[in-house]
């Protein structure tokens, strides 16, 4: 067991007027740069990204498109931070917050409650808990499995696509859920239509951005493929708690960190830190802006504790179709054995389907 306290690195640093003006509201005065810097660089970036897609410079365009992308990227971590109580010292503010940035991200469809809630049992129950069974699902439809493997060969993230579509219709897919019916018919019809308009004035317009929204889902995989073994039950509502349920050590062992990078630790924030994916599940309480030194606390910064970059670029190309249906539960029993293989990029390893973005 680690021999670091819990809250530990919550060290207060009072600053004066500033800090009681903003005590009430915020999580933590000292977060306001940060979740204020990443809040205005959705805004920005998401607003001046979209209406660069409407430029007639091809440069400009992929600029507009890599930017768009970024910013739904940095809209749905902010989502994961709200989810965790991490903004806002009240829950209806992260909510609120979260159900906006929702907006941003194309994940408005559902309720931020049911995001929220399905989150907060992979933490406490040590397990991916899900409604939606695929490799059943798959199973069923052969057809659909040898298209979605032949799409992910082209890089083009058909299984999440498919999570997706069923994030979008959740009230008419999902039987507990039929009582959202209004409001989820309300946002299909409020982001289908400006779409429409977007594919029969502007059509390269509403390429570019399906382009972004792919881009996105593309990002927020890579970062969750290899950051835990768990296996997945469907148990989200029909609770059975996991054999291993509140186990911090088997926790700890089965989660694994993806930094982008060590030696220049400013680079994971462009995707919020949550690379440091242990000291995240070793304190989940702890916003993103300090995770960095929680890890540095665990495991004294050393690169054997991490899977490179590179090794994660490598297996998210090789295992691009295998991850679609992947027994990596079955082929690394042992998480030392996981973890050794994803370092050197080897073996059957990464899976999908595991956003924090679908409640289901």
């Amino acid at each position: 067991m680690l021999a670091i306290r819990r809250g530990e690195v919550y060290k207060e640093n009072p600053h004066g007027q500033c800090r009681s003006m903003f005590k009430a509201i915020l999580k933590e005065p000292e977060g306001l740069p940060y979740n204020g810097a990443a809040l205005l660089y959705v805004v920005f970036a998401y607003v001046s990204g979209f209406a660069g897609l409407f430029s007639s410079n091809l440069a400009l365009n992929l600029v507009a498109t890599l930017l768009l992308a970024h910013a739904m990227v940095i809209a749905a971590y902010l989502i994961h931070e709200c989810g965790h109580q991490l903004v806002f010292a009240r829950s209806r503010h992260n909510a609120r917050l979260g159900q906006v940035m929702s907006w941003f991200c194309g994940a408005a469809y559902g309720c931020f409650d049911d995001m929220r809630y399905k989150h907060f049992r992979h933490h406490v129950d040590n397990d991916d808990v899900v409604w939606f069974e695929y490799e059943k699902f798959f199973a069923r439809h052969p057809l659909v499995l040898r298209a979605t493997r032949l799409l992910e060969w082209f890089y083009i993230p058909a299984h999440d696509l498919i999570m997706h579509f069923i994030m979008v219709f959740t009230s008419f897919i999902i039987p507990q859920r039929r009582d959202q019916r209004v409001r989820n018919v309300a946002v299909i019809l409020i982001r289908g239509l400006v779409f429409a308009g977007l594919l029969l004035w502007f059509p390269r317009v509403a390429i570019l951005y399906a382009v972004a929204y792919l881009l996105m889902m593309h990002i927020l995989r890579f970062m969750d493929a290899l950051q835990h073994d768990y296996p997945y039950h469907a148990t989200l509502f029909d609770y059975e708690p996991p054999a291993h349920k509140g186990d911090r050590n088997w926790e700890q062992a089965h989660t694994f960190s993806v930094p982008i990078s060590l030696r220049f630790p400013r680079l994971n924030w462009l995707t919020l830190n949550f690379g440091y994916h242990n000291a995240h599940h070793y304190n989940m309480h702890l916003p993103w802006y300090r995770l960095p030194a929680l890890h540095e606390q665990m495991t004294a910064n050393d690169p054997a504790r991490v899977i490179p970059f590179r090794s994660q670029l490598r297996l998210y190309h090789r295992n691009r179709v295998l991850r679609v249906c992947n027994p990596q539960a079955e082929d690394y029993p042992q998480a030392e054995a996981y973890l050794q293989c994803a370092r050197a990029g080897t073996g059957s390893i990464g899976g999908n389907a595991a956003s924090f973005l679908t409640s289901f």
